[in-house]
Formats: C-alpha cells, structure tokens, sequence
C-alpha cells in the first residue's frame, strides 16, 4: 500500500540527512495523507504552533503527494510555493527518484495532467465557490496553514460597492439620476457622523439601511448591473429578517474621510453552508497549526462545515519547546485607568534589565494610540534601536508592533528573546465587524466569547508565542485577566509548555545555560 511505501522511502530519507530538521512526527503525518489520498477521506491534522512556524512537517506531505500515483493538488500560500518548489520538492524528487510533473498556476493545467499542481489561496476559493470547474473534481487538495482559512474564505465571498459602482448604476438608471444622487448624498452624510474608531469601518445604521431600502424601492431592478442586483437580493434578506438567528448578511461601510468616499461591503456571518459543497467536492487535506486544544477541533469544523473527517493533533516537545512566562498578579486590568501607567513602567524595566542580553525584543501592542506612545516613550530612551513595525533592525532592537504585522512578519525576522504582551488578543468589540459577529451569536443565544473571542485570542497567542519556543525566550504576559479571570486557566494550558517566573529579576536575561532561580 502507498502507506507502506510513503513510511519506508521517507524514512530511509530522513535517515540520509546529517543536519535535517528533526521533528518526531514526519512518518506518522506522511502515512496519514497517503491513506488520505488513497480511500479518498479528508483529514485535518493540527502539527503545533511550533512546527507551524517552522514548516517542517511539510517533507512529510510532499513526499506523500510525490509518491502518489495520481494528480494532487496543494494550496498554499506564495512564499510556501516558493520554498516548496526551491527546496523541498527538488530534495525530495532527487532521493525518491519521482518524475511527477510539477506546474504552478490558478486553474488546472488540463483533463491529462497527473501531476502535482501548486495554487494560492485565492485561486482555489475563487474557482470553488464560483464552481466554474476551473478545478475538476475528485483530485485530491492538500491545504496548508488554514489557521486563516477563515479570513481568506471570508475575503472571497465580501462584495463591495465602490465610487466607480454608483456611476455605473447612473448610467444603467439614466431616468433615476436624481434620486441615485441624492440617495448616495445622504448615506455620505449619515455614514459621516460616525465618530472615528482605528478600523475607519461601521455597521449600517437603521437610517442608513432606510436609505438603501428606499433607493432599491424607487429603481427598476430589471435594469441594475449584476453587482446592484446582488446587493439588493442580499439587502432584501437583512431587510425582511433584522432579528433573525438565520444569520442575514453582515453589511458594513468603510469610510475615506480625507477624500469625502466610502464604500459599502457585505459578507455571509456564517461559513459552512457555502464551504460545505466544497468538501463533497473532493477529499481534501486541511493542515493549520493550534486550531483549537481538542484533537477533533469542533468548533473549527463546524463554522466552516467540516463534517465526515479523520482528526490528527500531534504534541508538543514539553521540554525543547518550554517558554519562561512571566505574568505579574497585580497589575490594573486592560480597562482601568491605571493600566496604561503600570504597562509602561513593566515595558521600560523589562526593556532595561535585558539591554546587555542578545537578541530582539518585540513588544506587541494592539491598541493603536497606546503603541504609538509606548514607542515615543521607549525612543526617547533608546534612540534607533527602537522601531515602530519594520523588519530592519540592529541586532538588538525593539520592535514594536500590532499582532497583524508580527503575524505576517515572524519568518522573516529574528525570534525575539524577549516578546511583551501589553493585552490578549480578544477581538475588540469596537471593531465593528467583530461586533457584528458577536450579534449574531447572541440571536443564536450562543456563549459568543467562548465559541468566538477567546477560541480566536489562543490561537493568536500560539501563533505569536513560537519564534521564542526555539531558544526558550522570555514571554512577559501583562494581562492580568490571566491570572484574575477564570479562562485563564484555558490560556495558560495554550501556552504550555512553559514555566512561570514569580518576579523579575536581571538573572532572566543571563545566557540560557545558566541556572535561573526564578522558575516556579
């Protein structure tokens, strides 16, 4: 069986390998996709933050994919493509002595190719959810890093109506020209009076929503453009049910204040029921890397329809991986007063007690405002070193950054020595998209910060905490909803391995092969 064959030929190549990145679970993922690829069932398999980060485990679903006889397709991510094809693919090809034909591209090559064919994200979802048969059915797809599965289906499916987009309806609506004039006058007005918030987005208002109820009311919707006649049909189900659990369209607008615009945008609350297709489609490999602490991660298979599957989740190295996480008991909570002062002062002594340590330190600040001061602040103290979320920095700088940019940035920057967490990532409810969300939990009389918020916040954490897993760094947590709220019990669990430090003292920052009398 291809089982068998996968777990020899890679071994023997692991084996021939002086230096290889090890990882213990290389044979075990590799028989696992290519018992995947030969009953046709899909598979999720959870390989840890760490190993996230890293992508070692990605020998073992190549070597699979190569092996198999017939056509495979892998959807990743550009830089993955390109170390895929740059390194893994030729290493792997060269010892299994493959001849897979190998092609990247955004549609199927063409009904004889029996090769392996690399995709983006993008190009996947688009031909899947258009079901315009830009990929044929019943080939097996490998998808790595759906950790952001969810934001990259959700981007697909949002609809936005732009500038250019009223224009358009004008001159489809000649007659109406007036009242499309002035309809757009006066969302401009209502959508204006928003106060501003850091995301420069808003759920549509009642007003706003009578507006575009009574423009659709006063038009031929015979003669819309297809973009026009698809914003009415969704707007049409917001319209008949405000209030119900049935999960209508979340619309929203995002504003430009400076050039006087903006622009109105709509997306399905709820996944699964246009990802379920897809999953019938063809068996599919999903691979992300903490999507959740249980192996058969519920909550993630059911927001995006993943029902019939086999469930993998590999564990960690609990003493390679081990972090030293310092989480004080006293500070004020996130949303006093006081918080942005006793934040402050732990940044700055932490930052001074490890000047004369090597290696980077990040400080990740979600807050706008308050990362902007933190990074005056720190400036004004450390000149250069300090900088505000950019990859050039001396070798013992501090970055200071949003989650965004570190997420999108930690495999080209050095892992940090010292990593400052101001707040838990939870969604801000001030984000208007998130409130969104979270309403729609609340008419489903669901536990929305369980199944949402604080689901989002641990794998957020994992995914940041990694780069420091590989030389045991310092992790200084200062939320104190960590050790004051009775989740924290659940994060720090996600956080494990680790061993918790009482107090600061200079001795953290000695090399690692010193004794630190700090841990608990």
């Amino acid at each position: 069986m291809i089982e068998a064959e996968v777990h020899l030929s890679l071994h023997n190549f692991l084996r021939s390998q002086a230096g290889f990145p090890s990882w213990p679970h290389h044979l075990t993922m590799a028989r696992l996709v290519a018992r995947a690829l030969r009953l046709g069932r899909s598979a999720l398999i959870q390989v840890g933050a760490v190993c996230g980060y890293q992508g070692r485990y990605r020998t073992s679903f190549i070597a699979s994919s190569l092996m198999w006889h017939g056509p495979v397709i892998i959807v990743a991510s550009e830089v993955v493509q390109q170390r895929l094809l740059k390194i893994e693919i030729p290493r792997l090809q060269q010892w299994l002595q493959a001849n897979k034909p190998i092609r990247t591209g955004e549609v199927w090559p063409g009904t004889d190719f029996q090769g392996l064919l690399l995709t983006s994200p993008e190009a996947w979802l688009k031909g899947q959810l258009a079901d315009n048969d830009s990929f044929p059915p019943n080939i097996p797809t490998i998808i790595d890093g759906v950790d952001d599965l969810e934001d990259w289906v959700r981007h697909q499916l949002t609809q936005e109506i732009q500038s250019h987009d009223w224009d358009q309806l004008m001159l489809a609506c000649p007659y109406e020209a007036n009242v499309i004039r002035e309809a757009r006058v006066q969302l401009t007005h209502e959508l204006f009076q928003h106060p501003e918030n850091p995301y420069h987005c808003y759920l549509l208002s009642q007003p706003e929503t009578e507006i575009l109820q009574n423009l659709f009311l006063a038009l031929d919707s015979d003669s819309f453009p297809d973009i026009w006649k698809h914003l009415r049909q969704q707007f049409q189900s917001l319209v008949d049910n405000p209030s119900s659990s049935a999960s209508p369209p979340l619309f929203w607008a995002t504003i430009a204040r400076r050039q006087g615009l903006f622009s109105l945008h709509y997306a399905p609350l709820e996944l699964a029921k246009a990802l379920t297709p897809i999953w019938q489609r063809q068996p599919v490999v999903l691979i992300g890397s903490a999507l959740e602490p249980e192996t058969e991660a519920p909550l993630f298979r059911q927001r995006l329809g993943f029902k019939d599957v086999t469930c993998l989740k590999f564990s960690t190295d609990s003493q390679g991986e081990a972090i030293q996480l310092y989480a004080p008991y006293k500070l004020p909570l996130p949303n006093t007063p006081e918080f942005q002062g006793a934040f402050i002062h732990q940044v700055r002594t932490l930052v001074c007690l490890s000047a004369t340590a090597p290696g980077m330190t990040l400080v990740l600040v979600g807050d706008v405002p308050l990362k902007s001061r933190v990074a005056a602040i720190l400036a004004s103290e450390f000149g250069s070193r300090v900088q505000v979320e950019k990859t050039c920095l001396d070798e013992n700088g501090i970055l200071v950054t949003g989650w965004e940019y570190w997420r999108a940035h930690q495999t080209v920057l050095p892992a940090p020595r010292l990593l400052i967490i101001a707040t838990l990532p939870l969604p801000s409810l001030e984000n208007p998209l998130v409130a969104g969300r979270v309403a729609h939990y609340k008419r489903a009389h669901q536990d929305w910060f369980r199944l949402y918020l604080l689901p989002t916040a641990l794998n957020e954490l994992q995914r940041a905490i990694a780069p420091l897993r590989e030389n045991q760094g310092i992790v200084a947590l200062l939320d104190s909803r960590v050790v004051n709220r009775s989740y924290g019990v659940q994060i720090l669990t996600a956080l494990s391995p680790l061993a918790r430090l009482n107090y600061l003292d200079p001795s953290l920052f000695s090399p690692p092969n010193d004794e630190n009398s700090n841990r608990e």
